[in-house]
């Protein structure tokens, strides 16, 4: 689990590799995903879009940006926290991911929470990621 607080936004990642829909011969690791958004803060805040830097065991890197989440843009009270879940696939055994969400408040500033940086490997080759 990794975890990372920007202005009251608790952001925690659990990855998990995804043996059944991966295909190591055809260099296909899928890793599964799960993210909780909590709002730790005194304000409300909407989550408008994200940035992902995925990184492979090659150095190869892959940027994904676009609106909300999952399909959704959620709005987060004080105290309260969004859960999902999505995935991604490499060519290589491991790599890792990094990013932010672009936050807004109710007073219409926005701003970065940080997605900690995640490893994604299998668990017989797990590494600490700084």
């Amino acid at each position: 689990m990794y975890s990372a607080t920007t202005r009251g936004i608790q952001i925690t990642v659990t990855p998990k590799f995804l043996t059944q829909e991966s295909e190591p011969d055809r260099a296909h690791f899928v890793w599964a995903y799960s993210i909780d958004i909590e709002n730790h803060g005194e304000t409300q805040v909407q989550l408008l879009s994200r940035y992902w830097r995925i990184t492979d065991a090659s150095g190869r890197v892959q940027v994904v940006e676009g609106p909300g989440v999952v399909g959704e843009q959620p709005i987060l009270g004080p105290g309260e926290t969004f859960s999902y879940t999505s995935g991604v696939p490499l060519t290589t055994s491991s790599g890792f991911m990094v990013g932010y969400y672009v936050m807004v408040t109710d007073e219409g500033e926005k701003f970065e929470a940080d997605v900690p940086a995640f490893s994604l490997d299998r668990a017989e080759e797990r590494r600490v990621v700084h």
